[in-house]
């Protein structure tokens, strides 16, 4: 490939050895169909298969393949990430390797791009093959999020988009270490569209988003965008300490104008394991936000590359380091003064 490159496609996987040559095959496909330079950036985030061996031999065979493949499994959003760093072209695409995303709607992406959008996500309106508690779980969790947070994060979308390099920069600018990305691609702006498809149901194997990963991607989600749990703390006690004067003035009316005993241990029992209940859900809700400042604090590399596999010399190359690591929250304020 001569002269400027294209598009970069990045593909993480993980343990995707029963699809990873169907996901090769009609990447490739698509991608030839655009008569322009193109790149397959397959991310090993870890994999304990043999995805990484197959991948090493598309890439032998195959200029257009490069391999980045991780010390460990670091997850899936820090896979697209370093999948965005090494990316060279002037339009990026992420796809997941497990074929549910359709790679044949990458040709309309780049449509909507060569008309002028920076960003081109993709919009499930129905998805095959998946559970009702998947579905409905997966529902609840975008609108969750979008209540929760504080920018317009499209709702049934995932990582399954088309960014512009400019974007891709802005992207590199962005530090943090619990990483959600299709929010950030919400922050960053500029001139975003949607196109609808319906999300076929995976070709082998076994999904990489369990209810555990699910749940942690969407308190990333709303750690990063929205401290509405923290208000919600003032909000609950403002409401608490209302019901709590209240109710002792309930107790004082008994006391004095009725013949009512007042309620021994038990309504004490119940007003205090209702407070203790609270102040602990909110110190959990608190304990989330200072983890996540003790990993900022840190320091430390987002991923480590084990090897960089490639047939061109210039593609193996490790990438500027665009995004800026601090060892400290000292330097950190160093460095701003």
């Amino acid at each position: 490939m001569e002269g400027t490159l294209k598009y970069s496609i990045v593909i993480p996987v993980y343990n995707e050895e029963e699809v990873i040559h169907e996901t090769y095959r009609r990447l490739q496909n698509v991608m030839d169909t655009t008569g322009e330079s193109y790149e397959l950036i397959f991310v090993n985030d870890g994999s304990r298969d043999r995805t990484a061996e197959i991948l090493k031999s598309y890439c032998a065979v195959d200029g257009t393949v490069k391999l980045i493949d991780f010390a460990r499994n670091f997850g899936h959003q820090v896979a697209i990430t370093a999948g965005m760093d090494y990316a060279g072209g002037e339009a990026v695409v992420v796809i997941d390797a497990d074929l549910q995303d359709p790679p044949e709607l990458i040709l309309e992406m780049i449509s909507l791009w060569k008309q002028g959008y920076e960003v081109v996500y993709a919009k499930r309106i129905a998805r095959k093959g998946e559970t009702w508690f998947k579905r409905t779980s997966a529902q609840l969790f975008y609108r969750v999020l979008r209540a929760s947070t504080e920018i317009d994060i499209p709702v049934d979308t995932g990582d399954f988009r088309l960014i512009d390099r400019r974007v891709c920069e802005e992207m590199k600018r962005l530090p943090e270490k619990n990483r959600f990305v299709r929010g950030l691609v919400s922050w960053v702006g500029f001139r975003q569209t949607a196109i609808e498809y319906v999300r076929d149901e995976r070709l082998a194997g076994e999904t990489k988003y369990p209810l555990k990963k699910m749940l942690k991607l969407c308190l990333d989600g709303i750690t990063s965008f929205s401290h509405k749990p923290l208000k919600l703390a003032g909000y609950a006690g403002f409401l608490c300490s209302a019901a709590g004067f209240i109710y002792m003035l309930t107790v004082f009316y008994q006391r004095l104008f009725t013949s009512h005993a007042v309620p021994g241990w038990s309504s004490l029992m119940i007003v205090q394991l209702f407070f203790s209940g609270f102040i602990l859900i909110m110190l959990g809700a608190v304990g989330e936000y200072i983890g996540r400042i003790y990993e900022e604090a840190k320091g430390r590399p987002l991923y480590i590359v084990r090897d960089v596999v490639s047939m061109r010399a210039d593609s193996a190359a490790a990438p500027a380091p665009a995004r800026q690591e601090y060892s400290n929250v000292r330097e950190l304020a160093s460095r701003r003064r």
